[in-house]
């Protein structure tokens, strides 16, 4: 029996705010280049940085949800749904993984001092984020495993998408505001230790839904 409506809405911007945080917390190039700005120019310069990377990924994420939309109806096939839930969780896991064990500071390349406009810096971020469409793979396991498209609901769907920005600013005002706060010990070695961090707790996350979905705790509506 599908729920109210005020639970659907309830229930999908809980789901965005998921997705949004999952898709910024890994610190890739834009999340490196967020901690530099924020540590070299100041906390804002650095929140800046993370709304322009939240836009190329706003950008990404509708592109997959329309394209997630054509195929609804082998989605909403119950067995289709089991398996493609199941494989979101395993690309989810895969990623926690490989985000535990990389090294982010790796090859980076280092922030100037010279702060720029704050438009600058927002766009640097959106190109940079937008030059990595590999992020569509990583919406498409959130979108998935979560039951996020809602066909025929327009309303709903928009209060999703700007749930995941809500969520990706989220995590780029809490980041910022940490890193401004312990500027004075943090260093490389501290990225890495986020990373790690972040990275267990998707792979925890992943196999929580992982079991769920395989021992059907967990049922989805729509």
């Amino acid at each position: 029996m599908p729920f109210p409506l005020h639970i659907n809405i309830l229930d999908t911007i809980f789901k965005g705010v998921i997705i949004g945080i999952l898709a910024s917390a890994p610190m890739g190039p834009v999340g490196i280049l967020c901690v530099q700005r924020t540590l070299n120019k100041g906390r804002w310069y650095g929140f800046v940085t993370g709304l322009g990377a939240t836009a190329s990924d706003l950008i990404y994420a509708m592109i997959t949800g329309l394209g997630m939309s054509f195929v609804m109806d082998l989605i909403n096939n119950e067995q289709n749904r089991f398996f493609l839930q199941i494989s979101g969780s395993l690309v989810l896991l895969a990623f926690g993984i490989f985000c535990y064990r990389s090294n982010p500071t790796k090859n980076m390349h280092h922030s100037g001092t010279t702060k720029g406009t704050y438009i600058h810096n927002g766009m640097t971020a959106f190109l940079v984020t937008l030059s990595n469409p590999l992020i569509i793979l990583l919406f498409m396991a959130c979108f998935a495993q979560l039951a996020f498209i809602l066909p025929g609901r327009p309303v709903e769907m928009l209060i999703g998408y700007l749930s995941i920005v809500l969520g990706a600013l989220l995590w780029w005002y809490g980041l910022t505001w940490l890193i401004d706060k312990i500027r004075s010990i943090f260093e490389e070695t501290g990225i890495i230790i986020i990373n790690k961090v972040i990275g267990t707790v998707v792979v925890i996350f992943s196999l929580l839904v992982l079991f769920g979905t395989a021992f059907n705790l967990f049922s989805i509506h729509y």
